[in-house]
Formats: structure tokens, C-alpha cells, sequence
């Protein structure tokens, strides 16, 4: 446990909503494998670095790939929870749970693994899985240009379950305009920030925010942004507001669009669309992986979870690859008090190491003409 112990709490150390430490970071983690004698690639994303390690035999066809994909970087914070603190089992600090004790047990994964992973392993830390409004993200730009693989795990918070399913994101910059009069005589006026107001609950209460699936209860519908007016003693007649939908697989986001759009007073001035995620149970590396995690926590029901959150797994299934959310135990990520379990950690590295080692036999015993494997039903 002190390995990935220790790796969490260095990598909490940096403040990596800030670009410079996110870039001392990525040096920290490049120097920490190649010390270890894992290959490190660093490339430039718009000014950011991701790095690529890999280890096991050359890519070459017919030879597994597996990605282990993990992101540095973290939503914003107070300066004192970049001090990581330990309570019992949990590390306390930002990106604890989301996602840095998750890639620190990656990072000792890989080391496990090195030279004899019977299948070809390739960890993939990205910069930006964080950010806002991006029109490529570095997972894309990296699985373009030919980093993908056979198989994806990215390492987001799920208490050790296998995520099968997230939700997709709709993120909407809609401007809302009124008219303007002196603040002492607002019935002359059109408040735009109350009519912004209104247009989200008009939103909140579409026919699609009352839809369901079988792993989601319901879309979510956040109100992240809002801003309006220029002065105190006048009635705002601009405002704008950022809406954040996280709508369920099946729905169709143009139709959301379409929705929101006949709401009288609304202007969608930009939008951005990360699709949902959706990876069948019978898939063999996913058939593989649950039986990896049962043998090291037996008492989880592995494949019972849909995602709320979207992560850059969608990156890898609109490639066409497979591609799972699976993470160790935790809480509170982007909150005041985030955390993850250490004792989850070591499950979770061990978890990983375990179902590399085991995938050639699993993937030899699938019968490849149908989806079961020998004894039993997938």
C-alpha cells in the first residue's frame, strides 16, 4: 500500500487546475516510470502535456492492446486541500478521489506488469479531462492518431464497480434578453435575469427530464453558470446562463435541443456535446475484468452501475473500442472534503495487474462464434 500511498499524496501535492503545475506534474509522473524502465512518450496538446507509457510485446496485429487511461488534471480548489491529510483509511485532499489515487495505482500497475505483460499495456494521462468547452479533447486527438487499443479502462471514481454505462453531456450557453429601465422603477422593465430563471425551469420540466433507463432513475439538469445586468439601480436586460444537461443512453440530444429551443425567449448560443457511453456485459476484456475485481472484492456486484458523471471513455467508444469507467473506493470528488480509501487502492492496482496477466487465457477460452465462453454463459 505505500506505493500508491505515496504516489497519490505527491501528485495531491499539485495544484494541477494551474497549468504550470500541471505541466511539473506531468514531469513528476514521466521521470517516476522511466525510472522504473517504462517507456514514456510526452506529447503537446494545445500546450499541455499527455503522456503515453507502454510496456508488454510491440504492437503488432493479433497482439492485444490494453489502455489504462488516466487524467492529472483537477477542478479548482482551496490551497490547503493540495495538503494531502490522512483520516484512518482515507486520503483527504483535491482530485483524491477524481482522479489522482486512481492513476497513482495505475502508475504501480504498470511497474508490476513491466517487461512481462503477456498483452500489450499502454497508459494514456491526459491534461484537460476537466475542462470546459473544448472542441477537441487530447483523449481524441490521442486515440486519432492511432493510441487506442482493443480495450479501455479509465480510471474514474466508481467504488470499484465496472461502470457499463454514463450518462452523455449537453452543455448549453443560452442568452436571455429583456429591457432595460432605472432599478427604482422596474415595472417599466423586462428583468432578464428573472426571465433566465424562468427558462430553467421551463427546461427542468420537458417531457425528457422525466424519462428513465435501467441503470438511471433520470437525466440531471444543473444551472452551472448565470450572469446579468451592469449595474445595481437598473433592471438587467441581458443575461446568460450555462445550463448542464446529463442526458440518459437512448436519448437524442438534437431532439433535447429541439425542446429547449421552442422555449419561448431563449437564444442557444453555443453548445457542447459529449456523447453517453454504453459497453455490452458480454464483452470479453468486460467479462475479464469482472472476474479479475471479484476475485480481489468478492463482495461487489462489479457490473451493476450506470455512470452519472461523462468521462473520456466516450473518446474511446466512438472510436470504436471498447471502454469501461473502473476506480477504487472514495467520496466527495470536487467536493470540500474528497477522498479515497488506500486499502481500495491496493485492490485496485491489484485488480488491474491481475486482469492483465489473466486476459490471454479468458480470451482463449471465448468461443469466438458466439458470446459464451466454455462452461457457461457469458
Amino acid at each position: 500500500m505505500q506505493d500508491e500511498r505515496a504516489l497519490a499524496e505527491r501528485l495531491i501535492g499539485y495544484d494541477t487546475s494551474r497549468p504550470e503545475e500541471l505541466v511539473a506534474a506531468a514531469g513528476f509522473v514521466k521521470g517516476w516510470l522511466e525510472s522504473r524502465e517504462i517507456e514514456v512518450h510526452e506529447h503537446d496538446h494545445n500546450g499541455m502535456p499527455a503522456l503515453v507509457a507502454e510496456v508488454g510485446p510491440p504492437a503488432a496485429p493479433g497482439t492485444p492492446c490494453v489502455v489504462l487511461h488516466g487524467h492529472l488534471d483537477v477542478v479548482p480548489g482551496l490551497p490547503e486541500q493540495f495538503s494531502p491529510r490522512l483520516e484512518g483509511d482515507r486520503l483527504i485532499g483535491r482530485g483524491a478521489y477524481d482522479m489522482k489515487g486512481g492513476l497513482a495505482a495505475m502508475m504501480c500497475a504498470l511497474k508490476d506488469l513491466g517487461s512481462s505483460a503477456p498483452v500489450r499495456v499502454r497508459l494514456l494521462c491526459v491534461p484537460d479531462e476537466e475542462s470546459e468547452e473544448l472542441d477537441e479533447r487530447c483523449t481524441d486527438a490521442l486515440v486519432a492518431s492511432g493510441l487506442g487499443g482493443d480495450f479501455a479502462i479509465t480510471g474514474e471514481p466508481t467504488d470499484l464497480h465496472i461502470g457499463i454505462q454514463a450518462k452523455g453531456v449537453l452543455a448549453l450557453r443560452i442568452q436571455v434578453h429583456g429591457r432595460a429601465a432605472h432599478g427604482s422603477t422596474p415595472w417599466l422593465g423586462d428583468n432578464a435575469v428573472l426571465k433566465a430563471i424562468d427558462v430553467f425551469r421551463a427546461i427542468e420540466s420537458l417531457p425528457f427530464t422525466r424519462e428513465s433507463s435501467q441503470l438511471f432513475d433520470r437525466p440531471s439538469i444543473n444551472l452551472g453558470r448565470i450572469a446579468g445586468g451592469d449595474a445595481v439601480n437598473r433592471v438587467p436586460d441581458w443575461c446568460t446562463m450555462v445550463v448542464d444537461i446529463r442526458y440518459l443512453p437512448g436519448q437524442d440530444p438534437a431532439h433535447l435541443l429541439e425542446e429547449i429551443g421552442a422555449i419561448e425567449g431563449t437564444e442557444v448560443t453555443r453548445t457542447f456535446i459529449h456523447p453517453p457511453v454504453t459497453v455490452s456485459t458480454a464483452d470479453p476484456y468486460v467479462q475479464s475484468l469482472r472476474d479479475a475485481v471479484a476475485r480481489v472484492a468478492p463482495e461487489i456486484e462489479t457490473l451493476s452501475v450506470g455512470r452519472d458523471g461523462a468521462s473520456d471513455a466516450a473518446s474511446f467508444i466512438e472510436a470504436g473500442i471498447p471502454a469501461v469507467e473502473f476506480g477504487p473506493t472514495g467520496g466527495g470528488h470536487h467536493g470540500p472534503d474528497e477522498w479515497v480509501s488506500l486499502s481500495s487502492l491496493q485492490r485496485y492496482r491489484h485488480a488491474l495487474r491481475d486482469f492483465v496477466r489473466s486476459l490471454p487465457v479468458q480470451l482463449r477460452r471465448r468461443d469466438p462464434r458466439t458470446d459464451l465462453y466454455a462452461g457457461g454463459v457469458a
